[in-house]
């Protein structure tokens, strides 16, 4: 028979690396609350765990009347709380330690000065017995001291009363929002020797009730009375059992890491703005921790549904028009003809030709750079006519569908986030694009190898029109000085100064024609490498400015999805 292997789960160490993580990654997209709860939240936990971890710090919490003090006296065998009837009673914690050595750092991190040595029995050794004010107290500071002491303690031990086990306070502000942290939480019902024995199960069974409704199915509820000592035994029992296991404070943080991991993943589904005027903790109102799905598990990110490849054509397109491509690609046909006249043709025409503009150049086009500038290939920008109201209003159109299909699926906050990128970098948008076309046109003005070789037999055929110009102008020089005449070469019957010229002018002039055509014929092909080229260059400009930036939003909320999810991730 095969076992299965039991999947390992992550250790909290771990865990509050990956917290740090997502809280690192999650800064400036989502509220500062979140991302500060949660670094807050792993320098809390960081600092427990260089504590005593022999210790654990159990906080006796409730409302007024509720009994707490009675409760914290009775356990620790000594009246060390003061009991009255003026409210509210306990105005600072105070703490009673069984074996409290090695304990003193950990109060003084949870700052509870009043300590006492409890004196009764050995079984709950290593126990800290907070006695905490009352968390519905008159007075403000009590209730922030209540607030503080909630997130630092080991063990949640609520301490309710007949009467106000029910109060929505206790439930709205502490109970349901810790409902993760239910594995640290006890409940007491005490003052039950108040109650007839038919109305304690009848009070215990509605509070099991409230407390599922809670969230905290499985929290121990025990009844019992700190004046008549019914129940005590079964308190005491059960602290001794979380003692002894060592490992509430671990289960605490535990806690703390999903918790804050949750939080993360909720700021996320909002945009910022409104995380940042919903989770903020106020005196008056609920404790700063937010509630959390049943069993303990974060609110599910979806993985990422948007995509760059296939935006990449249209925005492209978009800028190639708006940084007139056409145009550019007319003027490398138009160049390269009118530099293929000027290297080929007749010389004795085409000198004409230098007097009418070079279309590249017109447009800034194959500029060389001084030695001095940093960037050889480029003087400044290049003059091609600016984009259109349309063109532009195209542009940017493309870069608006590009981050809404990127973001398309994603939480709202990581949305926002990730149309932001797309747009992030088009202010250098129109300076980049003009670049890469003067950069990538630079080819449109390198001279083919044969214009070398026409313009020279332009210039020897240049020369046999020159010279038999020159042989028949001596020749007619001689006959006006009526001197002799040499003997005259002849091709057939045509004398040699008559070939050389009028063959020297017409072969000019068909060379001439042939090599426009040519030009004509390579001009059209050099138009359609530019076009290619400069459309692969614009593409690579818009990957940079526009969609590298959205994937590199999208990767970053992957790794945050991925380290929201390995922080809240049970052990359980």
């Amino acid at each position: 028979m095969k076992l299965l292997r039991r999947k390992e789960r992550p250790s909290l160490e771990s865990r509050l690396d990956a917290l740090l993580e997502a809280a690192s990654l999650g800064e400036g997209r989502l509220s500062e609350e979140a991302v500060e709860n949660a670094r807050t939240v792993a320098e809390r936990a960081g600092a427990r765990r260089r504590l005593s971890v022999e210790h654990t710090v159990a906080a006796l919490a409730g409302a007024t009347g509720s009994g707490k003090s009675s409760l914290f006296n009775a356990m620790a065998g000594d009246d060390l709380a003061a009991v009255g009837v003026t409210r509210p009673t306990t105005a600072t914690a105070q703490a009673a330690l069984w074996d409290g050595e090695g304990a003193g750092p950990l109060l003084d991190w949870i700052d509870v000065p009043h300590r006492h040595s409890a004196s009764t029995g050995d079984d709950l050794n290593g126990l800290v017995l907070l006695d905490l004010p009352d968390h519905d107290s008159i007075r403000l500071s009590h209730r922030l001291e209540v607030d503080r002491l909630v997130e630092l303690v080991d063990l949640l031990v609520w301490v309710l009363d007949p009467q106000k086990y029910a109060d929505a306070a206790v439930h709205e502000r502490y109970l349901r929002p810790l409902a993760g942290h239910r594995d640290v939480m006890v409940v007491v019902l005490n003052q039950i020797d108040r109650l007839p024995p038919d109305a304690v199960e009848r009070c215990l069974k509605d509070l099991r009730r409230l407390l599922d409704d809670d969230g905290l199915a499985g929290v121990p509820i025990l009844g019992v009375s700190a004046r008549a000592g019914t129940g005590l035994a079964e308190l005491r029992a059960l602290l001794a059992a979380r003692v002894a296991d060592r490992a509430s404070w671990s289960a605490r943080l535990a806690a703390d890491v999903t918790s804050a991991a949750t939080r993360l993943a909720a700021a996320s589904s909002v945009l910022p703005r409104t995380v940042a005027n919903s989770a903020g903790p106020s005196p008056d109102g609920p404790l700063a921790l937010d509630p959390e799905p049943a069993g303990n598990a974060p609110m599910p990110l979806p993985e990422v549904s948007g995509e760059t490849a296939g935006l990449e054509g249209p925005l492209a397109a978009a800028l190639s028009r708006a940084a007139g491509v056409p145009v550019v690609v007319e003027a490398v046909a138009k160049g390269h003809r009118h530099r293929a006249v000027v290297a080929t043709g007749w010389p004795v025409t085409r000198w004409v030709r230098r007097f009418r503009p070079d279309p590249l150049r017109r447009l800034r086009i194959g500029t060389a750079a001084p030695a001095t500038s940093p960037d050889r290939e480029l003087v400044g920008h290049t003059s091609v006519p600016e984009a259109s109201a349309v063109q532009r209003a195209q542009v940017e159109t493309a870069i608006r569908d590009v981050g809404e299909s990127a973001a398309a699926g994603l939480p709202g906050a990581w949305a926002a986030a990730v149309r932001q990128a797309a747009r992030s970098r088009s202010a250098e948008l129109a300076d980049a694009v003009d670049k890469a076309v003067g950069r990538t046109s630079l080819g449109a003005t390198r001279r083919p190898r044969w214009w070398r070789a026409v313009n020279g037999l332009q210039w020897l055929v240049f020369g046999a029109l020159l010279a038999g110009a020159l042989w028949l102008g001596g020749l007619f020089a001689l006959d006006y000085l009526q001197l002799p005449e040499p003997p005259m070469p002849t091709v057939g019957e045509v004398p040699w100064p008559t070939v050389l010229l009028l063959g020297g002018a017409l072969a000019g002039v068909l060379i001439a024609l042939l090599s426009r055509v040519t030009a004509w014929l390579g001009g059209r092909r050099r138009a359609r490498r530019a076009s290619r080229a400069l459309r692969e260059a614009i593409g690579r400009v818009s990957q940079e400015y526009v969609l590298q930036p959205v994937e590199d939003e999208l990767g970053r909320y992957t790794r945050f999805a991925g380290a929201v999810t390995r922080a809240a991730e049970s052990r359980r």
